[in-house]
């Protein structure tokens, strides 16, 4: 079952990884609820999960010329940079509190997306 359940969890997040809608959250609901995995082994799971999904949607985006690289290489430098200080906060937060936070973050992004105003084409 627990196969099943990893399986079904892993091709849903990398759906929605590829659409950029945050898979990563799927993914660690699923390890967290389901499996039972602690909340900062399902954040490592996640994290290497996303490797091989992220390079195949780099490709995929680049050859529709869908990405400015202008823009999108100071971003991903700020985010190794910011990956690196949460990795090191992280060590210091209890996985009880850090679910609780990863929490609230679902939280808030869910109601910024219910109640965001959609722009007109």
């Amino acid at each position: 079952m627990n196969f099943l359940i990893g399986a079904i969890s892993g091709i849903i997040s990398g759906i929605f990884a590829s659409l950029g809608m945050g898979g990563g959250g799927v993914l660690i609901i699923c390890l967290t609820l389901f499996l039972e995995i602690p909340q900062q082994q399902a954040q490592g799971i996640n994290l290497i999960f996303f490797i091989l999904p992220a390079i195949f949607s780099v490709v995929i985006y680049t050859k529709r010329k869908l990405i400015n690289w202008k823009l999108a290489v100071p971003f991903a430098f700020m985010g190794i940079c910011g990956a690196i200080i949460g990795s090191i906060i992280s060590d210091f937060i209890d996985g009880y509190w850090l679910s609780k936070l990863f929490g609230v973050l679902l939280l808030f992004i869910g109601a910024k997306e219910l109640f965001k105003k959609s722009a007109k084409k």
